[in-house]
């Protein structure tokens, strides 16, 4: 059974930094991608930074780059997100995925989903 945990959410103040973590279990790490992703009230699940665990290719949303950086551990069948620089609008519910066709920002590409875990940043 395909299982992703995600976690590390919670209250920081502008300019912040969270550290999330997804821990995944039930499939072979190597061969799939981690998302990110992102749904904030009223809007639409946002892909924010993927990674393929099998080269190290990663990708970002525009609104992240140069604040956000996602890392494997391939060894513990661990994604981080290293989350800096936060902003209010970054609050959301944040979700990691995982997809075996490759590293995607594209929500509807990925098919196994793990529950949220909050990040509220405060101005």
């Amino acid at each position: 059974e395909v299982q992703l945990q995600a976690s590390g959410g919670g209250l920081v103040q502008d300019g912040g930094s969270l550290r999330l973590s997804c821990a995944a279990s039930g499939f072979t790490f190597d061969n799939y991608a981690i998302g990110w992703f992102t749904e904030a009230p009223g809007k639409e699940r946002e892909g924010v930074s993927c990674i393929s665990n099998s080269d190290g290719f990663t990708d970002y949303a525009r609104s992240v780059q140069g604040r956000f950086t996602i890392t494997t551990d391939n060894a513990k069948n661990t994604v981080y997100l290293q989350m800096n620089s936060l902003k209010p609008e970054d609050t959301a519910v944040y979700y990691c995925a995982a997809t075996s066709i490759g590293c995607s920002l594209v929500p509807l590409l990925y098919d196994n989903w793990g529950q949220g875990t909050l990040v509220t940043v405060s101005s």
